[in-house]
């Protein structure tokens, strides 16, 4: 707690911006592949996310009191750091397998809504309005069956593609 009292909106704002840089130190060992397969699928969910956090904001759901600077939007740094990274990362390990990748992500929002959400609002991030902790999970759990339902979608169109080209070839 002692530590939570010495930090003001300069440091919560640094906190942000390790918050966006430190998760893109994993994105190279993601490997080619991995980035090329589900990058589209990442990029469509933050997007989302995007588009949600302007509509919570006009409805209050969450307020942010700290930000980078002051025309970039406080939810930013979640989006470009944490959430993309974690996005390609908990794809490339548990696509193909939906009961793992419903638990991984159960289990990583449960800790960004309860725990997580308690310290952002301590260290004057970011607190919940109109609201509350369980409603947050839902919406995260459905934005994490839309990324997986993306996914899923683009490899089935990908894969209706190589048949047609085999298809073409053959004939």
């Amino acid at each position: 707690m002692q530590l939570l009292k010495c930090i003001n909106a300069k440091n919560s704002r640094f906190l942000l911006i390790l918050m966006m840089i430190i998760p893109w130190i994993s994105f190279p060992l993601l490997g080619r592949s991995t980035i090329k397969r589900f990058l589209p699928a990442t990029v469509f969910i933050s997007l989302v996310v995007k588009i949600m956090n302007i509509f919570a904001e006009k409805r209050k759901w969450w307020w942010f009191y700290t930000s980078v600077h002051s025309k970039i939007k406080g939810d930013i740094p979640f989006i470009l750091g944490p959430y993309f990274i974690s996005s390609l990362w908990v794809l490339k390990m548990t696509y193909g397998k939906l009961p793992l990748f419903l638990i991984t992500n159960a289990i990583l929002h449960f800790l960004f809504v309860f725990p997580g959400g308690k310290l952002l609002k301590n260290l004057g991030i970011v607190s919940l309005v109109r609201i509350n902790s369980i409603q947050l999970f839902f919406i995260l759990l459905i934005r994490a069956v839309l990324l997986y339902s993306f996914q899923f979608a683009k490899e089935k169109i990908n894969d209706g593609r190589t048949e047609l080209g085999r298809e073409l070839k053959e004939s």
